[in-house]
């Protein structure tokens, strides 16, 4: 049975994700304010309309699939369908955003990987309700969520040099870098894999 979900449950995780696809486009784009807000407007509507039968906080992990934005030799159809609104085609989000791109947007988790082989970064964490804890950036701050997106689009896109020679310097992965600022113990992340 198919729980639908109100758009406040979502909201947090679903903002992270827009966030960040729209900071390439602002970083790496000729795309002005106006249009940049109609994109995440328009990507948040669409995302929250596709995850609604498939956002179970009880069960975060279910649906992980479904509710995955990918980008690689295939634009993902969401992402593309709110460019479309703004006048950007299929061809010019292949240069404005990373070539190889997964983004979980998963029920307390928002996670990207830039790359096949590339490290699985946090970009929003929270808790269930009833653990008195609310949803954080990487930095482990709600305040720092936009500093530390601004800093893993920078990172990603060859950005200012101050954000990757640091992480380059200490030969600590992002993983690692949020480890270090977490109060709290790691997730334990199960592997599934697929053959064929």
């Amino acid at each position: 049975m198919h729980t639908l979900c109100a758009w406040g449950t979502m909201k947090p995780e679903i903002s992270a994700a827009v966030g960040f696809l729209s900071r390439f486009l602002r970083i790496k784009g000729h795309v002005n304010d106006r249009q940049l807000q109609t994109f995440s407007q328009t990507l948040q509507d669409i995302l929250a309309e596709q995850y609604k039968h498939h956002w179970f906080p009880d069960r975060p992990c279910k649906g992980s699939g479904y509710r995955c934005i990918r980008i690689n030799h295939k634009m993902d159809p969401l992402v593309g369908q709110a460019a479309q609104r703004i006048g950007l085609t299929i061809q010019q989000l292949y240069v404005l955003l990373p070539s190889e791109l997964t983004l979980w947007v998963d029920p307390f988790e928002v996670s990207y990987r830039i790359g096949e082989d590339g490290s699985i970064c946090v970009l929003y964490e929270s808790q269930p309700a009833g653990t008195g804890a609310s949803g954080v950036g990487i930095g482990g701050s709600s305040n720092n969520n936009n500093i530390n997106v601004n800093n893993a689009v920078n990172m990603a896109t060859g950005g200012p040099a101050s954000a990757m020679a640091s992480l380059v310097d200490n030969h600590i992965s992002c993983k690692e870098e949020l480890l270090l600022g977490r109060s709290s113990p790691s997730k334990a992340y199960s592997m599934m894999t697929v053959s064929s």
